[in-house]
Parts: C-alpha cells; sequence; structure tokens
C-alpha cells in the first residue's frame, strides 16, 4: 500500500485501545508513546518558547501532560493549566499528572499570557457537546491573539466521527492523532481546522484492524489499483464509453467524453440529438458520433455506459436511464439524469445495482433522496444503501459509498476544482475506469482522487478544460500492480 488508509470511528479506536492493552501493551505505555509524538509535532511546527498546554480532565489531558513533562525537558517554558482538579483525574492520566513535577493552574484565559504557543489536550475526539463556559472563552482568546496551536488527537470542539463544529474549535498548525486517523479528520468543516494531521504510532499492533473490521477509509491509491494495458492488447480489449450528448449543453458531454479517453478507455461514442451532431464532430476527431442512442445502446461492446450531462431535465432522459439500466452494465448517472428521477425515487432504485455509479452534488442528492440526516459520510452511506448504488457525493470532502457501507473520502482535492464543468469530467473519468472493468465502487474512489489530484496540478486559473490535460502528468501505474 501507498498509505494507511483505514480510518475508525470514536467507539472503534477505544476498541483498538482494548486490543492492545488486552495484548499485554500497558495503557500507561500507549500514554507515554502519545505524548512523545505531541512533543515531536510541537518541536516540529513551533519555534521553541513558551508553551500553554491546555490539559482536560480525561485521556486527552494525560496525553498533554507527559508532553509537558517532556517538553520541558527539552528547555521549553512550559506553563501547564488543567480543566478540573488533579485529585479527579484518574487511571492513567492520575499517573502522568504525578510524573509532572511543574506547577498546575487552573484553566482560564490568564492560562495564555506570556505564551507563544498552545498544545490543545483539551478534549479529544469524543467530544459530543458544544464548547461552552471557560473553555470557549479561552478558544475564543487563542483566536484574538492569533496563537498557533497543535492539538491533541483533534482540536477541542471538533466531533471525531463527523467532523462537526461543536460550537467553537482553533484554527491549528497541526493535530496529533494515534494509531489511525478518524472520519472527522477527513470530514469538512473539521479537516478544515486540523492543520497537518501527524498519525503517530504509539505501539498499537496493526493486527487489531482484523477484529475491528474497519469500513471507512481515506481515499488513496493504497485502496485500489488502476487498469494497466496488457502488452498484447488493442483498444476493443481497453472497453468502449457510451455517453448520452444533449443538445444544448453540448460542452458537459463533450468534456466527459475527452476525460474518458484520457484515463485509458480504447473508444468513447457519444450519441447526440441530429440538431448538435455537426458540434460534437467538431470537436476531438478521436470522437466517435452517432445519432441515434437507441441503436448505440443495442451494441453489447459499449460496456460502460454515462448519462445526465446536459441531457436536459424531464421524462425523455429519464426513459433513457431505464433502457440503459436494463442493460445490466455499468453505468453511469449524473446531473439531469439524477434530476429527471427528483420526488420518484421508487421509479429509480428497483433498477440500479452496485454496477451503477450516482454522482450528485449535495443539491442533487437532495432532490433525489430528500432530506438524510446525519454527516456527509452517513448520508452518502444511507444513499447507497437505499439505493443499491454506489453513490458519489461531491464537494471538498468527497464521499463514495458502497451499499454494503464501505466508504472512502477524498481529502486532497483542489479548492480549484470549484468550476463549471468540472463534475462533467469528474464522470468522464469513472466512465472511462468502468469500460476498462474496473470495479464501480474501486472506479469512482480512484476517479474522484485523480480528479483532486489534477486540480492541484493546475492550480490557480484552472478551467474544466485542464483536467484531463493534467491527467498524464501522475505516473500512469501509480497504484497498479
Amino acid at each position: 500500500m501507498d498509505r494507511v488508509n483505514e480510518l475508525l470511528t470514536v467507539e472503534q479506536m477505544y476498541r483498538a485501545d482494548g486490543l492492545a492493552m488486552a495484548g499485554g501493551i500497558p495503557g500507561e505505555s500507549l500514554m507515554e508513546a502519545a505524548g512523545w509524538g505531541v512533543a515531536r509535532a510541537v518541536r516540529r511546527h513551533l519555534p521553541k518558547g513558551r508553551v500553554a498546554v491546555l490539559c482536560g480532565p480525561g485521556n486527552n489531558g494525560g496525553d498533554g501532560f507527559v508532553a509537558a513533562r517532556l517538553l520541558e525537558r527539552q528547555g521549553w517554558a512550559v506553563k501547564l493549566s488543567l480543566l478540573g482538579e488533579v485529585a479527579a483525574l484518574k487511571g492513567d492520566a492520575a499517573l502522568m499528572a504525578a510524573r509532572w513535577k511543574g506547577g498546575v493552574e487552573p484553566l482560564s484565559l490568564a492560562s495564555l499570557d506570556r505564551c507563544d504557543a498552545v498544545v490543545d489536550a483539551l478534549f479529544g475526539a469524543g467530544l459530543a457537546r458544544p464548547l461552552d463556559g471557560v473553555v470557549r472563552a479561552v478558544m475564543e482568546e487563542m483566536a484574538r491573539r492569533r496563537l498557533p496551536v497543535v492539538a491533541v488527537d483533534v482540536p477541542s470542539g471538533v466531533h471525531g466521527d463527523s467532523g462537526e463544529i461543536l460550537g467553537i474549535a482553533p484554527d491549528c498548525l497541526a493535530t496529533v492523532t494515534f494509531f489511525r486517523k478518524k472520519p472527522g479528520h477527513c470530514l469538512m468543516p473539521g479537516r478544515a481546522r486540523m492543520g497537518e494531521v501527524v498519525v503517530a504510532d504509539i505501539g498499537i499492533p496493526a493486527s487489531v484492524l482484523a477484529e475491528i473490521g474497519p469500513t471507512a477509509f481515506e481515499n488513496g491509491p493504497g485502496g485500489w489499483t488502476l487498469p494497466r494495458p496488457a502488452a498484447d492488447g488493442h483498444k476493443y480489449a481497453r472497453g468502449h464509453g457510451l455517453i448520452l450528448g444533449g443538445g444544448t449543453m453540448t460542452g458537459a458531454a463533450r468534456l466527459a467524453a475527452r476525460a474518458a479517453r484520457r484515463i485509458g478507455a480504447g473508444l468513447v461514442t457519444v450519441a447526440a440529438p441530429p440538431e448538435a451532431v455537426a458540434v460534437y464532430r467538431s470537436g476531438d476527431p478521436g470522437l466517435i458520433v452517432v445519432e441515434n442512442f437507441e441503436a448505440a445502446l443495442a451494441d453489447p461492446r459499449r460496456n460502460a455506459l454515462l448519462l445526465g450531462p446536459g441531457g436536459g431535465v424531464g421524462e425523455g432522459l429519464a426513459l433513457r436511464v431505464l433502457a440503459a439500466l436494463a442493460t445490466g452494465r455499468a453505468c453511469v448517472l449524473d446531473a439531469d439524469a439524477l434530476t429527471s428521477f427528483a420526488g420518484a425515487e421508487q421509479r429509480l432504485f428497483p433498477h440500479l445495482s452496485d454496477r451503477v455509479v450516482l454522482t450528485p452534488h449535495d443539491g442533487e442528492f437532495n432532490r433525489l433522496f430528500g432530506p438524510v440526516p446525519g454527516s456527509r459520510l452517513e448520508r452518502a452511506r444511507e444513499a447507497a444503501r437505499r439505493s443499491g448504488a454506489v453513490v458519489l457525493l461531491k464537494g471538498p470532502d468527497t464521499v463514495v459509498a458502497h451499499p454494503s457501507g464501505r466508504a472512502t473520502i477524498t481529502t486532497d482535492a483542489s479548492p480549484h476544482l470549484a468550476t463549471a464543468g468540472s463534475g462533467d469530467v469528474l464522470a468522464g473519468f469513472i466512465l472511462g475506469l468502468l469500460a476498462q472493468d474496473m470495479d464501480a465502487f474501486d472506479a469512482a474512489s480512484a476517479a474522484a482522487w485523480l480528479h483532486g489530484q489534477a486540480g492541484g496540478a493546475v492550480g490557480p486559473g484552472l478551467i474544466a478544460e485542464d483536467l484531463a490535460e493534467a491527467l498524464p502528468r501522475f505516473p500512469a501505474d501509480r497504484g497498479s500492480r
């Protein structure tokens, strides 16, 4: 694998701790290692000076006590403040507090006086209520003074499972978490508060994952394998994508077609209405353009289908979607193909399978699925479960969910992707990978990651036309066997 990418919920992380301790690793050893990880991150991210270490009443605070001891030993001026009383601490946190020989002040605004930086060890990922009282006041003062912050586990106020900000949370230079990331490290808006996320090895063996069975992953090449052309292959062996083109918004299908070809589909056909055929044929010479969608669909060599980009909302598109799904081939439904079934999910869902990828943005998602509570991860999973299809919920934290509950979250997409036509390119990338017989869930995940990487490669000034052209900048076999 290129990187370790399992994501553990808060409860799963508690279980990982418990399994490690049941396997003979003392809890105090885990906490010592966590404190070492925090101290290393502080030394890396902050200039040496006077640091305020803010400790909470639980194990997060215990990690803070360890970090304070280590930093002081290395010559830092440390001012430690505790929310609550030392006598009320329990377990390993109490043990680490006893090893700290410096002063302990009660948490207050004065905790920040004459300090150059902050270690936030107040609350970890399990916080479930909004910050208030003295903690909120201290957080507001940290922001007002613009103090650099290194957080322990998550910035206090960020929910570890959802990324929700519970009232207030600091903007951090870095966040040190342990063993594996949590969904809240990857989901917005909490992800924007993390700074660099450092995953510290604290001695929990990777073998515990087999018993935990994580189903969420940070998206990246370690989680999927890109198709590789065979040495004796030919264009027909690389698949043939079919796109339904619209008559007015012709750019959408053209962007998707170029993306599908660029990512490796051997052939791509656009079926266009008669009045727009000349527009499609005046573009890329390598694109096949036909007039009759039904005739094109009847050819079984066209093994992957895309409907929706610029397709025009209405009954005509809905009927063509149902005809495409009836073939049982791999299929991407995007944009207008989704909105054409708004309020009529019972008409669409019985025809879906995990060979179909739905690619809504939030507005299209709400029109098709209605209000679904929870985080973006929970919403995408529920939509996939309900529909029976792979759901790619687009956004700065794109989530791909399989009906089984398996999910990926893309964390490194460029904000410059927020431009017209970007989603059409993403749909084309998925189509091109499906045409090469890639599994639909993996194709959607790989396409989302490559789309983000292409956006980052172009950067400021990006328009959708740039994305397919940026794709060859990446090593062709990255993530491939």
